[in-house]
């Protein structure tokens, strides 16, 4: 890898897998590195970037981080990513590293190939990609197949589609990767994490090192310098869109939606995040996380559900003259009932 290029590392994962929190800790843990860090989220509300800006570490500024919303950074390479790397590297001071989180709907490939682009390539090379697996999730079977069931079938349907898009996806971030996470460990036994290992080995032919994390803490010198030049190997781990429309055809995700709810003050915020969990069951949202106004508190309650199962903490103090309000992003496939979602949330408040 050319020394004089900035490396830039590629944070990728599954909704909920723990990618923020991850990026939390390298950040406070960089040993003096100045680190500038790219949000891609998937939805109208930056959550993660505010998450981050409200972290206190040295390496955390908001000059430093840079949140590209309103679209999946692998379908918007050249009318975001390319002008937000080329005011990067413009600045008089640059970066000694660069990070970039995916949105949990990305696919990493397309943004890897980007840094081959002639003004990009000459200036900063991918030190690697990252997948973070919610391991937890893989051991509840969240994305095992039923291969009994699914060759059954096939006997007596030859034309039948297994594969959801979700399947795909996690597939796709697992083959572009360099290094994997198995984050949350110290939710499952040693036998679970045994299944999880076999399960993400299954899912990719490539093999990249496999290590274990919990709570996304995972030091920095394991995360930086890995020094693969990625781009450079891009066309070994193409997604299953590139296999299937290898003509050009662009991809696109439309089987996933996103929208925001905005609500008031809550009273009882257990009683919200239960009452939460039933509406997530009942309308299968993927994931759902924002931010709780809640009554007679200074703090705000940070919360992200993946399926019905929802973390929450106060976070920070909510700032002089800063508006108060309960926001929340929801996240579910294209056929999720919007208005039935948005409205059992509104009543809740």
């Amino acid at each position: 890898m050319n020394q004089q290029k900035i490396p830039a590392t590629v944070i990728t994962g599954f909704l909920g897998a723990g990618k923020t929190t991850m990026i939390r800790n390298l950040l406070t843990n960089a040993g003096g590195k100045k680190i500038a860090l790219i949000i891609n989220e998937f939805g109208d509300l930056g959550v993660d970037g505010e998450v981050l800006k409200g972290c206190g570490a040295e390496n955390c500024s908001e000059d430093d981080i840079i949140e590209l919303t309103n679209g999946c950074i692998c379908c918007t390479v050249a009318d975001d990513f390319i002008p937000t790397m080329t005011k990067l590297l413009e600045r008089e001071q640059r970066p000694d590293h660069i990070v970039i989180e995916t949105s949990g709907l990305a696919l990493p490939q397309p943004l890897v190939a980007a840094f081959n682009w002639p003004d990009i390539r000459t200036q900063v090379t991918v030190d690697g990609v990252i997948t973070v697996v919610d391991s937890a999730a893989v051991a509840a079977g969240r994305f095992a197949d039923d291969h009994d069931a699914v060759e059954a079938a096939r006997s007596e349907d030859q034309s039948l589609d297994h594969e959801s898009p979700i399947e795909e996806l996690f597939e796709d971030q697992l083959t572009c990767a360099d290094l994997i996470v198995l984050n949350k460990t110290d939710l499952i036994d040693v036998a679970g994490l045994g299944r999880v290992r076999d399960e993400v080995a299954a899912r990719t032919q490539r093999k990249p090192v496999m290590i274990e994390a919990k709570n996304g803490e995972v030091p920095a010198g394991i995360l930086l310098g890995l020094g693969i030049g990625t781009e450079d190997d891009i066309a070994n781990r193409k997604s299953h869109h590139e296999l299937e429309h290898e003509d050009g055809t662009p991809h696109d995700h439309d089987e996933f939606d996103s929208f925001v709810v905005d609500l008031g003050p809550v009273a009882d915020p257990a009683g919200f995040v239960e009452a939460l969990k039933s509406i997530i069951s009942a309308h299968d949202v993927l994931r759902l996380k924002g931010f709780v106004d809640v009554s007679g508190k200074p703090m705000r309650l940070q919360l992200q559900a993946v399926g019905s199962r929802i973390d929450h903490y106060f976070d920070r103090a909510w700032a002089p003259g800063e508006k108060r309000g309960t926001r929340l992003v929801v996240i579910g496939l294209h056929e999720m009932d919007q208005g039935a979602v948005k409205a059992a949330i509104e009543a809740l408040a």
